[in-house]
């Protein structure tokens, strides 16, 4: 869907709710937290170059030898558990 046909569709149903006080309080409530999510980074998002440099710098230390192996579902367990 388009932005523009998100718009029509949005100020379809907010006609829908517009001689409603209560629905249109509740609308707006939501639309209001809805921008206040959008202005929040998300802390796991990163670059394609940021992702490929992490996996480069894991391969040197899989090469250096600075890995954790796990042999059975109790280490991993305990590994994540340990995090």
């Amino acid at each position: 869907m388009t932005a523009v046909q998100l718009n029509a569709e949005l100020f379809r149903a907010m006609g829908e709710i517009a001689d409603d006080e209560t629905l249109m309080a509740k609308a707006v409530k939501y639309v209001k937290r809805l921008a206040t999510q959008k202005k929040k980074a998300d802390p796991t998002l990163m670059t394609k170059e940021e992702f490929f440099a992490r996996v480069d710098e894991a391969k040197k230390q899989a090469q250096q030898g600075r890995v954790h192996r796990i042999e059975s579902k109790a280490e991993l367990s305990q590994f994540l558990n340990s995090l």
